[in-house]
This record gives C-alpha cells, structure tokens and sequence, in this order.
C-alpha cells in the first residue's frame, strides 16, 4: 500500500483530461535546416538526428548524405527507411543529411557531347561544382556541428546515381561507401563507365549499385562498369531488372543500399526476410 496510496491521491488531484475538442496540436519537429547557396540558387540542406542523440551525449554516428533531399523530394522517404532499418537492427542508425537539387541536370551530370541530351538540357554539366559545394561547405558545417564517427556515405537514384558514381570515381576519398540506384550511365554516350573500363581497376570505398528496367545504353554502361570492378574492390550490385521499373527503384532498394553501406551484427536478419540480394559482389582486400 505505501507505493498505492501516494499514486491514488496523485489520480486525484489531477485535472480531469479534455476531449478531444480542447486538445492542443503540438508541432513535430523531425529536424533541422540550413539554407545554402550554390550554383545560382539557395537550396535547404536538411539534417535529421537519430531519436536517441540528445539522451545519449557521448555516442556518436555514421551520416548519410541523400541527394535530392528537399522536404519536397526524397528525403521524408529516406528518414523513414533508415528509422525503419535501425529499427530492425538492418542497419545503423544514423544522422541524414537531405541535400536539395534545384536543377538536377545541371547540378548532378557532367557536360555531355550528345547533341540530343545538350538539346534537352541546356544547363546540364556541373557536377563538378555541386560536388566542390558538398566538399567544401556542407560536409565541414555538418563535421563541425554534429557528433558523427567519421564515417559518411552518399546515395543517389538516377541522374543522382550517377552523381554518386562519378564520385567513386573521381573524388573516392569524400565519403566511405556510395550507393548509385538506377545510376544514368546511358549520359555522355556512357562515358562515364567507358573511363572506369579505361583506367582499370582501382580498389575504392564500398559500392552498392543496381539496375531496374532501365534497358538500352543504361543497362550496357552498368556491364561495362561491372567489368571493371577489379579484385579487392567491395562492391554489391543487385540486378532487379525483372521485377523494379526506374520509378520504383529508390524506394525498394534503398533499405538494402544502406544494409550494405553500414551493416550491423544482427543475426536475425535472414529469419524476417531482410537478408541483402547481390547478384554480383566483390570483397575489399584485407
């Protein structure tokens, strides 16, 4: 009775709840943004935390930068696979970084010789500088600002993807694992995997690419590119070319794109059905 009583009086003293017509919405609040300028444009870069950051100040985590991550794009989609993931122990829980495109073309592919592609997208081809911004501005003020373990990973779908890929490419050492989903290899006459196959093979940070119903110079620029994936270079590519057309790509392969580029020790994984498919794989050296 001594634990009862103390809480029965607490029950009485305490208001009578209101119905629902006196209840008070409170805002959800899932993150923070900042407004950064680049390439002609101010753009939101959107930061959301793990559930559990502020209750334990001594841990720190991974982050995943997600391109074309406006609360308008992908990145609602994004939180809530990685919340769903961590939730299940299928991958680390993590800090997400949304980077909002404003003009994709121009933002995410490098300039193209293909009369037809210039035609289309005239401002098309300045990756590069997107890239020196993400570089230079974001990843410092990210780095600076939020306790992370040192480990950062970039994924992208599409012209994104293929953002993604040109990074593991030219500038590898700027993230730890990269996830290119539907990557547009087809650009530039598939140049892009034309210079990966000629400059051989390079052991780079891990890589997770896929292939849906893209078909075409897409589907020839990703063999040509997993040709050239040499020994020691870990890699895992998930051919989905029956069963994912490219709109539905980001959305089903995300959770295994992230399950590779930041696994945990969950052994049950495999029992529920959350085991990574990789039609094609390489192992890093030791």
């Amino acid at each position: 009775m001594i634990g009862i009583l103390p809480a029965l009086a607490l029950a009485a003293a305490s208001p009578v709840q209101s119905g629902p017509e006196e209840a008070i919405p409170e805002p959800i609040t899932i993150g923070e943004a900042y407004s950064l300028d680049v390439l002609d444009a101010a753009r939101q870069v959107n930061v959301i935390l793990p559930p559990a950051y502020e209750a334990e100040p001594d841990r720190t985590w991974p982050v995943i930068y997600m391109l074309d991550g406006g609360m308008e794009q992908d990145i609602a989609m994004g939180i809530g696979i990685a919340r769903w993931n961590a939730m299940w122990g299928r991958s680390a829980d993590a800090i997400i970084v949304g980077l909002e495109t404003k003009d994709r073309q121009r933002e995410l592919l490098p300039p193209t010789q293909d009369a037809a592609e210039a035609a289309r997208y005239p401002a098309a081809g300045e990756s590069d500088r997107f890239r020196q911004w993400i570089a230079q501005q974001v990843k410092p003020l990210i780095e600076s600002r939020y306790r992370h373990i040192g480990t950062a990973v970039l994924v992208g779908e599409s012209a994104a993807g293929h953002f993604v890929m040109e990074t593991w490419a030219d500038a590898p050492g700027m993230f730890d694992g990269y996830a290119a989903i539907s990557p547009s290899l087809q650009w530039n006459g598939e140049n892009l995997s034309r210079r990966l196959a000629k400059a051989g093979a390079s052991p780079r940070p891990r890589l997770y690419l896929s292939l849906a119903d893209e078909g075409g110079a897409t589907e020839t620029g990703m063999e040509r590119a997993l040709a050239a994936m040499g020994e020691g270079q870990a890699y895992c590519f998930s051919d989905r070319r029956e069963d994912l057309r490219h709109a539905t790509s980001l959305h089903g392969l995300l959770p295994e794109a992230l399950q590779f580029l930041l696994p945990t020790e969950a052994d049950w994984l495999e029992e529920y059905g959350l085991t990574l498919r990789c039609d094609r794989q390489g192992q890093a050296a030791d």
